[in-house]
């Protein structure tokens, strides 16, 4: 996610549903009768809103390379929503924002919101502030990029309705996605973030604390933004594209989720 000019302008615009979701779950169609595998969670009934950063028109960084955030945004979204799908989680949704960053900012969550999700999850990739940003030539153009970091972040709002379980549902990702392979990145707790800085609040998983950004502060369900990887970072770009990092990342998510479901079941089950 493109921070030069201000993280919050990830806070996108309208949502979309994609075609196929929307065709099978409607905001007014009941949900699927509940079917519980053996650890409580009903995955045919849970619902996942997957939300893709940014928007054609305004799609958030630019790689070392000159590709745009919201084309590996939409991407491993993708993949993710294909992974959960595969698991059983067929009420997952993917949103997709058109038009100006921040116009329908509010809407996005009121979509959420009013479809009654159980878990969202926004999905970006990573760049750096200006001041961080070296320049090279790649294809005949100059660009923007830092060498200097790698790895995934995660972010919570303590002011979101449901902030315990946000926590929760982040570390269980940071903890399945550290089973992966993969590390997070420590850079926002340097003191040369400046206004960017912020709080590591669980330095085993990788979880920030970030009360601004609007889709995690007003969404009344647990919500968690993942940062992906450094896209101006030029090799873990490269990385970042190919189908094992995005398929290492989809099963990470499927399998947090797939705990926080039997989680969230086991603890509305009524005490004896």
């Amino acid at each position: 996610m493109r921070r030069p000019i201000r993280l919050g302008a990830i806070l996108l615009a309208l949502p979309l549903l994609s075609a196929g979701a929307w065709a099978a779950t409607r905001g007014d169609a009941p949900r699927p009768p509940a079917k519980p595998d053996r650890s409580g969670c009903s995955r045919a009934q849970f619902r996942v809103v997957l939300d893709v950063g940014h928007s054609k028109e305004v799609p958030g960084a630019k790689s070392a390379r000159g590709v745009p955030e919201y084309d590996f945004n939409l991407s491993l979204a993708q993949r993710i929503e294909k992974s959960l799908t595969g698991a059983g989680f067929g009420n997952t949704l993917l949103l997709i924002t058109p038009g100006p960053a921040r116009a329908g900012l509010f809407k996005r969550v009121a979509r959420a919101n009013a479809l009654q999700a159980d878990l969202f999850i926004s999905v970006h990739h990573d760049s750096v502030p200006e001041w961080f940003l070296d320049v090279w030539t790649h294809g005949g153009k100059e660009h923007g990029y830092s060498d200097r970091f790698t790895g995934h972040s995660l972010f919570i709002s303590y002011e979101n309705g449901q902030a315990q379980a946000s926590f929760r549902f982040a570390q269980l990702l940071g903890q399945q996605l550290k089973a992966n392979g993969l590390r997070y990145t420590p850079h926002y707790t340097l003191a040369e973030m400046d206004w960017r800085r912020r709080d590591l609040i669980d330095a085993e998983a990788g979880v920030y604390r970030y009360d601004q950004l609007v889709v995690l502060r007003e969404t009344k369900v647990p919500a968690v933004l993942l940062e992906a990887g450094s896209i101006v970072n030029r090799n873990e770009e490269v990385v970042m594209s190919s189908p094992e990092r995005q398929t290492a990342i989809a099963g990470a998510v499927t399998k947090a989720v797939d705990q926080f479901c039997a989680a969230q079941a086991s603890a509305q089950l009524p005490k004896n």
